[in-house]
């Protein structure tokens, strides 16, 4: 029998997509496509999700934009990406061979400030051979209305609807913010039950997996020049310090909307141990990000896999799947 992060007990179905196991890269912090193969053996991880791209190429913030934390990282890199241009001509055509040389699932990442953004880059990444799923980052905000799409259940439906349309050969991620004005239970049943346009060529539902969640905004102060340690001034905390929040959401976004809908979730914020991994799954997540952990130990997926497979056994599963949404509560807060 396999062991470690190929072990047959972790096989992970995913919208449909069948994962060697639940940990997956979070975008942007293990490059492009394969980059980080360099530091980790990317067949041993369930999935990787590229870097965002948006429609124009973005050099992003200037240093600092990346800073420890007493319990995580503050990152404000905004956005920092080659573009949909240099994407399509340098990347796009190669997704498939070298995914497949290394065994590779790669996964697509979408930011923009403006519908016709995201459309045009969904274009792209709809014909792009070898990309199964794409995800997409509604925490920019709106040029139109400085609001971000992941704020407001009707822009988030707006837009859903209009990649509903576009992303017609791939799973539909969307990436939940941890902090909107509207509840988050109207933001998740608004990215799942958006709809292409009537009359289109695809009147499926939106979202086929929901990721929750992304960073918490955040500042960093330095105390002797009394300046903002950011360059951007504030940016998005991640790491352990967030992880108990994911949890909650989590849990409740699968009780009240995901498990209804059978919309899977990955859970994402401050997984660093295999037990960050298991809360996740206990609280509702088919399949779990890491991102931060990245940066403190490049081979933490591995761990946290084998771990997961451990835990999974333990736990008296023929399959990790058994366990999603395992959560023994109270009575009274069911």
């Amino acid at each position: 029998m396999a062991k470690g992060p190929t072990d047959p007990i972790l096989r992970t179905d995913l919208a449909g997509l069948t994962l060697r196991n639940p940990v997956i890269l979070a975008a942007g912090t293990a490059g492009y496509l394969d980059e980080f193969q360099d530091a980790l053996n990317l067949a041993r991880v369930g999935a990787v999700i590229g870097k965002s791209i948006t429609r124009l190429p973005r050099d992003g913030h200037e240093t600092w934009r990346i800073i420890e934390s007493d319990s995580g990282m503050l990152n404000a890199v905004g956005l920092a990406n080659m573009g949909l241009d240099a994407w399509t001509r340098d990347l796009a055509p190669s997704i498939a061979h070298r995914a497949a040389a290394i065994g590779l699932t790669p996964f697509g990442s979408i930011s923009g400030f403006s519908i016709e953004d995201y459309l045009a880059v969904a274009d792209a990444m709809n014909k792009a051979e070898g990309l199964p799923a794409v995800e997409i980052n509604v925490s920019c905000p709106n040029v139109h209305t400085g609001t971000s799409f992941g704020e407001s259940p009707d822009m988030l439906r707006d837009l859903i609807a209009e990649l509903r349309a576009t992303l017609t050969a791939k799973r539909m991620i969307v990436k939940l913010s941890p902090l909107v004005f509207g509840p988050m239970l109207d933001i998740a049943r608004a990215a799942i039950e958006a709809r292409a346009r009537p009359g289109g060529p695809n009147n499926t539902p939106g979202a086929d997996i929901l990721c929750i969640s992304n960073t918490m905004p955040a500042m960093a102060i330095d105390v002797e020049s009394r300046k903002p340690r950011l360059s951007n001034t504030t940016g998005g905390l991640s790491g352990p310090a967030i992880h108990p929040i994911a949890v909650r959401l989590i849990h409740i976004v699968y009780k009240e909307v995901a498990k209804p809908a059978g919309i899977p979730i990955i859970g994402l914020g401050g997984v660093l141990r295999w037990q960050h991994a298991a809360e996740f799954i206990l609280a509702g997540a088919t399949a779990v990000g890491m991102g931060t952990a990245l940066f403190v130990d490049p081979r933490s997926p591995i761990k946290v896999a084998s771990g997961l497979a451990d835990w999974a056994r333990r736990q008296g599963a023929s399959n990790i799947g058994e366990l999603v949404g395992g959560v023994v509560v109270h009575p009274d807060t069911r």
